[in-house]
C-alpha cells in the first residue's frame, strides 16, 4: 500500500483530489495535512472521514518537526497547501510568502532529507502573467506574475525546479486554469455570485467584465494530477486547462440566467489592481504525452456546480458564519 501525503487537503481542490484517490484506489493510504485556516473546511470531507485509508492531521507545512514525521510515512507528496486569493494577496502579501514560499521550501527540504518517490507541486496558470487576444500559455512560456499571489506561486515553482536540478529530487509541477465545482470557498467568483444572488443581492463585476479565464471542472483537474503523479516525467511541468474560455461577464450572465435573475443584478465596480486580462492554457503536452483530456463539458460542469451550491446553501452559510466569527 502506497501512502500519499496531501497538504492543503481540506481546501477546495485538495479535498476533491483526496476523494478522487480514495474512490479510485483501494491500495492507497492518504494523510491529509491542513492548517485549517479560513479556507480549510473538514466538512468538505465528511463523506470519506471514516475511510480506514484516510487520516487527517491538523498542522502547518511550515512546522519542520511535524512535516518530517509525516514525510517519513509517505511515498508521494502532493502539495496543494497555499494562500490563493488574489485580492487578499494585494492587501496582505506577507502570509502568501510565508505559506506559499517558505512552506514549500520546508516540504522540499524535508523530502530531500528523508527521501521521497515523487513530489508534485500544484501551481497555477497565473504565474505566466497575462495574455493578449490570441495564443496560449505553454510550459515554456516565461513566468511573469503580476500579483503578490502569483509571484509567491512562481517563487515556489522555481524552488521546486531548483531542488530537482540541484539535488535530484523527483519533482513534478502542474499549472492549472481556473477551477470550478463543488466545495469551492465562497469568496471565489462562481460560489460568491450564487450566494449573493440567493440572498437577492447584486453581484460585483470588476471593470468591464471582459477579462477572460479558462475554466476547468475540479474533478477533471484531480484526474489530471493523478495522471501526472503516476505517468509524468520527473522534472517536468504539465499545464492543465479546460479549453473553456469565458469572460467574467459571460460567467456572470450564465449564473444569472440559471438562477432566474436579470442583468439589473450586475454592479460594475472599480477594476482590481494588476488584473490580468486573459488566461488560456494549452493541454498539448499532457494530452500527447500522458493521454489526459477534460471529460466534462463546461455546460455539464456549470450545471452540476450551480445545482450543488443551491442544494448545499447550509454549507455556504456555515462558512459565512465562520467568516463573521473570524472577522474576515
Amino acid at each position: 500500500m502506497k501512502t500519499l501525503l496531501v497538504t492543503g487537503g481540506a481546501g477546495f481542490i485538495g479535498s476533491c483530489f483526496i476523494r478522487h484517490i480514495l474512490n479510485k484506489y483501494s491500495d492507497y493510504r492518504v494523510i491529509n495535512l491542513d492548517a485549517l485556516t479560513y479556507a480549510g473546511n473538514l466538512k468538505n470531507l465528511d463523506d470519506i472521514k471514516d475511510n480506514p485509508n484516510y487520516q487527517f492531521v491538523h498542522g502547518n507545512i511550515c512546522d519542520k518537526d511535524l512535516v518530517k514525521n509525516l514525510v517519513r510515512q509517505a511515498d508521494i507528496i502532493v502539495n496543494f497547501a497555499a494562500e490563493s486569493h488574489v485580492d487578499r494577496s494585494i492587501t496582505g502579501p506577507e502570509i502568501f510568502i510565508e505559506t506559499n514560499v517558505k512552506g514549500t521550501l520546508n516540504l522540499l527540504q524535508t523530502a530531500k532529507e528523508v527521501g521521497i518517490e515523487r513530489y508534485l507541486q500544484v501551481s497555477t496558470d497565473e504565474v505566466y502573467g497575462s495574455l493578449g487576444k490570441d495564443g496560449y500559455f505553454y510550459e515554456t512560456t516565461p513566468l511573469a506574475p503580476n500579483s503578490p499571489y502569483s509571484a509567491s506561486k512562481a517563487s515556489a515553482d522555481m524552488l521546486v525546479r531548483a531542488y530537482h536540478e540541484t539535488y535530484g529530487l523527483p519533482t513534478l509541477i502542474t499549472r492549472c486554469s481556473n477551477n470550478y465545482g463543488p466545495y469551492q470557498y465562497p469568496e471565489k467568483l462562481i460560489p460568491f455570485f450564487i450566494s449573493k444572488l440567493n440572498r437577492g443581492e447584486k453581484v460585483p463585476v470588476y471593470g468591464d467584465g471582459l477579462n477572460v479565464r479558462d475554466w476547468l471542472y475540479v474533478y477533471d483537474h484531480c484526474a489530471a494530477i493523478d495522471t501526472v503523479v503516476h505517468k509524468g516525467r520527473i522534472g517536468e511541468v504539465y499545464n492543465i486547462g479546460g479549453h473553456n474560455e469565458k469572460t467574467n461577464l459571460e460567467i456572470t450572465k450564465l449564473i444569472l440566467d440559471k438562477m432566474g435573475k436579470d442583468e439589473s443584478y450586475i454592479e460594475h465596480v472599480t477594476d482590481r489592481l494588476g488584473h490580468d486580462r486573459r488566461y488560456a492554457i494549452s493541454n498539448d503536452k499532457i494530452s500527447s504525452e500522458l493521454g489526459w483530456k477534460p471529460s466534462v463539458t463546461f455546460e455539464e460542469g456549470i450545471e452540476l456546480t450551480i445545482n450543488w451550491y443551491l442544494n448545499n446553501m447550509d454549507w455556504i452559510k456555515d462558512i459565512e458564519d465562520k467568516k463573521k466569527e473570524l472577522k474576515l
